[in-house]
């Protein structure tokens, strides 16, 4: 379950790379948000299908909540004269690293409990030393 949202990030990053779209420098601000909060979105819905708690409604809450909010503080920062959008910016690319590494270890986990030729004392190690 957790592959369809990376296979989405992947076809949009490859049409977006063929596809040649002129974006304005007026919104470049607003788009860089909206990216932001895509990936967040979907590194976060990802981690939470591996972890066995996904939820389609939150995801796609999580991602019109976010990009709302996100633009509201870059256009209120643009009518205030202050660079607000840095602030989700900031707090986008944190949470995305922090999923992103939440998403490395469950698959490590998962790697590391298929080992066909480990005892189970053995496994439990690897997880502890997995965690330090």
């Amino acid at each position: 379950m957790w592959i369809i949202p990376v296979l989405g990030l992947i076809c949009g990053a490859l049409l977006g790379s063929v596809i040649s779209l002129q974006i304005p420098v007026a919104y470049a601000k607003y788009l860089s948000i909206a990216v932001l909060a895509s990936m967040d979105s979907v590194f976060g819905g990802s981690r939470s299908a591996l972890e066995g708690k996904f939820n389609s409604l939150v995801l796609l809450s999580g991602l019109v909540c976010n990009a709302l909010i996100a633009a509201v503080l870059a256009y209120l920062g643009d009518r205030l004269g202050v660079d607000l959008y840095t602030a989700a910016i900031i707090v986008f690319g944190i949470r995305i690293f922090s999923n992103l590494s939440a998403i490395r270890h469950l698959l490590m986990r998962r790697y590391i409990k298929s080992y066909p030729d480990a005892s189970d004392t053995q496994k439990n190690n690897m997880l502890n030393d997995l965690l330090h």
